[in-house]
């Protein structure tokens, strides 16, 4: 099955390219596609001898470097199943950060985790509480040392793996078996397993190539993105199945030095990178006009703006701000995915500028309907457009009962095709049944049956938007929607009226539904300041309840402040809005 499971891919990979190398500037590592095969070939003989089981779940717990990708691979390779699991955001959160890790092994059913360098410190403070699981290191187990308490250290890389060229021995793999569990980063729930098959992943990542052109002579890929997002991992695979160079950073270069990682991602030669919309404010907020002098960011050709809500201000802005320093329009490239199509759903043609259409706030929130509106107007919204749907890739909008629905009507967005994941796993579900349905949804996709995955059977995404001219565009989710006395209203909505506003820290904020003193349904607007002053605050607070009572034409609003960077996020940066609605509730008024 050389080529069409996830290690076959990357021994293609590295037949051909041997030497084009994923580099990890904060790791100090640079390793090449000849190299990491045959590392993820010793971790796999590791992992076997040490009685790992085709088809187990293997957690896998690493920072951004090599070890991460070796082990992921590697325990594909022994035929298990990799499970990438989230590392804490902050020391602060520790202890939710426990809370949820021991949820997500337990969803995952894993019995045993593979660390990479760098995380014993947090996996002693963790032993205690994750006490049913085993760990060991990258490192030891690839060199058949067994399991080791802690973490792993870089597996020692270079050299041909031992007999009979490189897997000979290891379990045969097939496309229609799980390679791996991508744990969603629940901003409304708690995290569930996604599950996905060698298939998914080979056919996701060949849509990522093609939408791009990934591998255009100079291409150069590059992250900050954490590997264990689907962003950042699957970005980074499809580079690497192709034998493009790849530079992946820790997520901490790009969070405390934003403008520091701009000029070395330029002086790199870098042409395409990820991030969420809100790297792209952070970008814009630590790199000035004036600090544009000898950054050339001319070779960037494909800037992935998604994960969450692309803001047509944002891209506005930095078109404005960095178009001198060679940033073209085309760069900027607004994106629709989700770990459940193995990441990509749709991308907008290459070469043309972001696309912003305008329509009317209240009819789109109430009777569901993309009204043209004069753009930047009183009432009106912008929504970038996304594009269409990646090779392979089906979409449809439909209403309550499944039904399709016309262009500019908004409704749930269903995806299938050859990327979409068979199931998931859930805490309350039996993993290994699930497990079981999912290896055998896949094996009737490839035979093309009906599933999930292929014939005419769709997977609902609890987003909600429409289709316009061939593109997509994305106006909310469906959980998220605020609804008082039977009108909805879209949190984004509230959240675009005070971002911006005086006092309203790094433009952070949330709107959710919430209830009263008087136990009455209302629309809270929860921001972080910086103000410490009462009066200020109080007039902070009145000023942004006035702006969105207005605007909405709404009574029932209400502001509540939060100290910065107090607002808890996802892994992959959103906003956690039950969590911080129940914050809210906690903070003396």
């Amino acid at each position: 099955m050389r080529g069409l499971t996830l290690p076959g891919a990357l021994d293609e990979a590295a037949a051909a390219h041997p030497d084009t190398a994923v580099t990890f500037p904060s790791s100090h590592e640079r390793v090449s596609l000849a190299e990491l095969a045959d590392a993820t070939v010793a971790l796999a003989r590791g992992l076997v001898a040490d009685g790992v089981e085709p088809g187990e779940r293997v957690g896998v717990f690493s920072r951004n470097n090599a070890d991460f990708l070796v082990a992921v691979i590697g325990v594909t390779r022994a035929g298990a199943v990799a499970c990438p699991l989230p590392l804490p955001t902050s020391a602060a959160d520790l202890a939710g950060y426990a809370a949820r890790l021991v949820a997500v092994t337990a969803a995952a059913g894993a019995r045993r985790v593979v660390t990479g360098a760098g995380v014993d410190g947090i996996v002693r403070r963790l032993g205690p509480i994750l006490s049913g699981l085993s760990f060991a290191g990258v490192a030891t187990t690839a060199a058949g040392d067994g399991p080791a308490a802690g973490g792993g250290g870089a597996v020692r890389l270079g050299g041909s793996a031992a007999g009979g060229g490189r897997g000979g021995g290891l379990p045969v793999v097939a496309e229609s078996d799980v390679a791996i569990v991508q744990f969603t980063s629940g901003s409304t729930s708690l995290p569930k397993g996604v599950v996905l098959t060698h298939r998914n992943v080979v056919h996701g990542t060949a849509a990522i190539v093609d939408g791009i052109e990934l591998g255009r002579p100079g291409d150069h890929g590059a992250t900050w993105l954490p590997l264990y997002h689907d962003m950042g991992l699957f970005g980074t695979l499809a580079a690497v199945l192709i034998g493009t160079p790849m530079t992946v950073w820790a997520p901490s270069t790009f969070i405390k030095d934003p403008a520091g990682w701009l000029r070395d991602f330029a002086a790199m030669g870098c042409t395409v990178s990820p991030s969420p919309n809100f790297g792209y404010d952070a970008l814009l907020t630590a790199v000035g006009p004036d600090e544009l002098v000898g950054v050339d960011l001319r070779r960037w050709r494909i800037a992935f703006n998604g994960a969450e809500p692309v803001n047509p201000a944002t891209v506005d802005r930095f078109l404005e701000r960095f178009g001198p320093a060679g940033f073209a329009a085309e760069t900027m490239f607004p994106v629709y995915g989700m770990a459940e199509a193995t990441l990509a759903v749709t991308f907008p043609p290459l070469g043309r500028g972001p696309v912003t259409t305008w329509v009317d706030r209240d009819r789109l929130a109430r009777d569901g309907v993309a009204n043209p509106a004069p753009a930047g107007s009183p009432g009106a919204r912008g929504l970038v457009a996304l594009g269409g749907p990646v090779r392979g890739m089906r979409l449809r909008v439909v209403d309550e009962k499944r039904q399709p629905l016309p262009d500019g009507t908004v409704g749930e967005i269903e995806i299938g095709g050859d990327a979409v994941t068979a199931g998931y796993l859930t805490a309350d579900a039996d993993p290994t049944i699930t497990l079981r349905a999912a290896a055998a949804a896949a094996a009737a996709a490839a035979a093309g049956a009906g599933s999930p995955a292929a014939g005419d059977a769709w997977l609902g995404t609890g987003d909600l938007g429409f289709v316009a001219g061939g593109e997509l565009y994305i106006s909310g989710r469906r959980k998220e929607m605020i609804i008082i006395r039977g009108v909805n209203y879209y949190p984004e909505d509230a959240e675009a009226l005070v971002r911006d506003a005086p006092g309203v820290h790094r433009r952070r904020c949330v709107a959710v539904a919430d209830m009263d003193d008087a136990g009455g349904e209302t629309l809270t607007v929860i921001a972080e300041t910086s103000l410490e002053d009462a009066g200020g605050r109080v007039l902070l607070e009145a000023e942004l309840r006035a702006s969105v009572a207005a605007a909405l034409g709404l009574s029932e609003v209400a502001v509540r402040l939060v100290a910065p960077d107090a607002l808890p996020r996802t892994s992959s940066g959103k906003f956690r809005r039950a969590e911080a609605r129940d914050l809210a509730r906690s903070r003396p008024r």
